[in-house]
Formats: structure tokens, C-alpha cells, sequence
């Protein structure tokens, strides 16, 4: 991982205070990096489940209303992701979900990710190898 990396993942970590998790607390930062600076945003919830937002889309949002439409980084950030057997959490285990992919492939396809439960970078194809295109 790189400095930028480093630094942005940083900032996703930030993110998560955040956060309003109070059904799963699985709280998630997420942080972009565009020509335009770093968009930070964290997961919320509400009562009924689906009406709540991941922090991935909420900063890849919190960009584009800023006027930026290009990114180059995500940052994902999950604080209360559970260790995997070695006591270490599984690189897999906390990263985007389905719905985040989708906005990725979508509105970030040539972004690299970055997670703090691995220290490996992570392109689109890696996520998403066949996603949905109209």
C-alpha cells in the first residue's frame, strides 16, 4: 500500500466516528480521493434496514455533490469487523457489499479499494468480475 493509500485509508478510519450504527454496530468509514480532494462518508441506519445508506455510496455521494465525478481511491474502513481464526480479520471479511460494488463499477470502475482489514490494493475486477451494464 502506498502513501496515498495509507493516508486515505486514514481518513476512512476518521469516518467511522461517524457512523450511526446502533442495530448492527458494524460501523463503517469510507473515504474517496478525487482530482477535487478526499469525501468522507460513514454508514447509517434506520429502524427499517434497507432505508439505510453504506458509507461507501455515502462518500462516493458526498464527492459528486462536490462537483467531483472522477475517483481514483476508496478507502474502506470497519472498525467492528470480526477477527478471522488467526485472530486476524479475514482480508474478505469487511469489504464493500453488493449494492457498493455496483455504485463502484458504476461511478468509480477505475478506482483502486483499499480496506483496513488487508494490506493488499484491490481493483474493480477483483470485486465485481461481471458486473451489470446496461
Amino acid at each position: 500500500m502506498n502513501q496515498d493509500q495509507q493516508q486515505l485509508l486514514a481518513a476512512a478510519r476518521q469516518a467511522t466516528e461517524l457512523a450511526y450504527a446502533p442495530y448492527s454496530r458494524f460501523r463503517v468509514g469510507a473515504a474517496v480521493l478525487t482530482p477535487g480532494g478526499v469525501f468522507q462518508g460513514a454508514n447509517i441506519e434506520t429502524a427499517s434496514t434497507n432505508l439505510g445508506i453504506c458509507a461507501e455510496r455515502a462518500a462516493i455521494t458526498h464527492a459528486r455533490l462536490n462537483g467531483q465525478a472522477v475517483i481514483t481511491g476508496i478507502a474502506v474502513c470497519c472498525l467492528d469487523a470480526r477477527p478471522g481464526k488467526d485472530g486476524i480479520t479475514d482480508e474478505y471479511g469487511a469489504m464493500p457489499c453488493g449494492a457498493c460494488r455496483q455504485w463502484i463499477a458504476e461511478l468509480a470502475p477505475g478506482a483502486w479499494i483499499v480496506v483496513s482489514s488487508s494490506n493488499r490494493v484491490f481493483w474493480l475486477d477483483d470485486l465485481l468480475p461481471h458486473a451489470f451494464k446496461l
